[in-house]
């Protein structure tokens, strides 16, 4: 009598992760998304909140000196005098609001592993803050001068675009810069080496130089911008005189319910524009 002798054994070609057979471990913590490189307020000339908006309608204006006018006249003996003044203009912030509805189902609430209202709420705030980094940089496209460079932008750009403040009797204080020209900040060698720079410990520590020429140097993330060619720009700029922000109602968010539907949310709005206060006092540097 013959007998067949069967081998039967388990591999793990017969578990599939998450069942009896493997049990799959899930981390208790979620890694969150890594935070951009934004546009601090400090920046603006001035920020106007809520509580200084108040009774001012859809728009907010100012009032500005314009530039160069009020003149004095060479006269001659017993000549009449000749009549001038200064002439001004009005420069006008329209709100627009931006918004975001964020709903989740009961049922989800109860099974998930981690609070997922909040976080989309925190995720939420994360993008008004890149929104207003966006509306700053818009902005500043207004810039009265461009500096056009090449494939990589030079000591000479970056000079050139100061002396366009200067001309114009602005002091440049900073200077604003996408990745790309950040890149080509690193390769000059003016910036690296000790016998120029004079202390290369913490450009060579951080990968970042804090000031060049006087001025406060300012990364922001292409990801934040109105589009990645951004990461091509530089904005120099005189800080007291450039752009202002104006904010009707600041990020506000309102829970709700939904029980036709079994849901929980929050929206989440914000009131905001940002305007180029003057154009001389920012010049705009690009590569290709």
């Amino acid at each position: 009598m013959a007998f067949n002798k069967i081998k039967e054994y388990l591999s793990t070609d017969d578990g599939i992760p998450g069942t009896l057979l493997i049990p799959k471990l899930i981390m208790p913590v979620l890694i969150e998304e890594v935070d951009k490189n934004l546009l601090d307020r400090s920046l603006a000339s001035f920020t106007m909140g809520p509580g200084q908006l108040t009774n001012q309608g859809n728009t907010f204006n100012i009032n500005l000196e314009t530039e160069n006018t009020g003149k004095i006249r060479e006269l001659g003996e017993g000549s009449e005098i000749p009549l001038d003044s200064q002439d001004y203009e009005t420069l006008t912030f329209t709100f627009t609001k931006y918004g975001v509805a964020i709903r989740i189902t009961r049922e989800m609430m109860e099974d998930a592993q981690f609070e997922l209202l909040q976080r989309n709420i925190r995720m939420a705030g994360k993008r008004f803050a890149e929104n207003e980094t966006k509306l700053v940089l818009i902005a500043l496209d207004g810039a009265n001068t461009t500096v056009a460079g090449g494939a990589a932008m030079t000591i000479a750009n970056l000079t050139k675009a100061m002396q366009n403040l200067e001309d114009s009797d602005y002091s440049p204080t900073d200077v604003i810069i996408g990745t790309e020209v950040l890149n080509d900040l690193r390769n000059i060698d003016t910036f690296a080496e000790a016998d120029k720079w004079g202390d290369k410990t913490s450009f060579n520590r951080t990968g970042m130089i804090g000031r060049v020429y006087g001025l406060n140097v300012h990364r922001f993330s292409p990801n934040a911008a109105p589009s990645t060619t951004y990461k091509k720009y530089a904005y120099v700029l005189d800080r007291a005189e450039a752009y202002g922000i104006a904010i009707k109602r600041d990020v506000t968010i309102e829970n709700f319910t939904l029980p036709t539907y079994d849901m929980e949310g929050a929206a989440l709005t914000q009131r905001i524009d940002v305007q180029l206060i003057k154009s001389k006092a920012v010049s705009k540097i690009t590569t290709s």
